[in-house]
């Protein structure tokens, strides 16, 4: 469900929080207050007020924050906040091509959640720890990717990751949100076409 974490109790790396924080643009200020609210950055000075990379946040009031945001300034800075995150958050090194960026997608997000203090992503042994969702990869052909997402975050936030991790490697790559299904209306996961010529 959309803004709803799908376990109580999923944290956040704060590295991938300070990495969307950097999609709001002007709104900075605006946002931190709006963080502060949702207990996201420690209340002090405005040099005390920061996002600690090294620390874990709860999931779901990282998601009432965009949620926040959704409410107050649109969809478009969604979509910026997403793709902020493949320019900072933590990533597996696999990613060297298209293809194997967008399927590394799903490991990094595993990687910067944890539930009950262990990260949802396990590298010596490639396994997941469900409870989030997940960021689908489907080679339709060498130019032509669908990912499906299925995670509580918002259908554009989703999108800008997608598309910003493609365009990272295949800079002349058209993304397209597929279908009409989508989270904002109800459904349980989007879909987005990634191709180029």
């Amino acid at each position: 469900m959309l803004y709803r974490a799908f376990e109580p109790g999923i944290e956040i790396l704060g590295a991938a929080m300070l990495a969307a924080v950097g999609g709001f643009g002007p709104l900075g200020p605006i946002v931190e207050r709006m963080l502060l609210r949702h207990g996201l950055i420690p209340p002090g000075p405005p040099d005390a007020r920061k996002v600690d990379v090294d620390a874990w946040y709860s999931q779901q009031s990282w998601l009432d924050a965009l949620l926040e945001v959704d409410e107050r300034f649109g969809t478009a800075i969604l979509f910026n906040i997403g793709a902020e995150i493949p320019n900072n958050a933590v990533f597996p090194a696999s990613a060297v091509d298209v293809h194997t960026a967008v399927q590394s997608i799903d490991v990094a997000y595993h990687l910067n959640h944890r539930r009950g203090g262990k990260v949802m992503y396990d590298a010596a042994t490639q396994t997941f720890v469900e409870g989030i969702g997940h960021y689908g990869y489907d080679r339709l052909g060498p130019n032509h990717i669908l990912s499906t997402c299925e995670t509580p975050y918002p259908c554009e936030f989703d999108f800008g990751i997608v598309a910003t991790m493609a365009r990272r490697f295949e800079p002349r790559a058209i993304a397209t949100h597929v279908g009409n299904e989508c989270r904002r209306h109800g459904a349980q996961a989007c879909t987005y076409s990634l191709s180029w010529g």
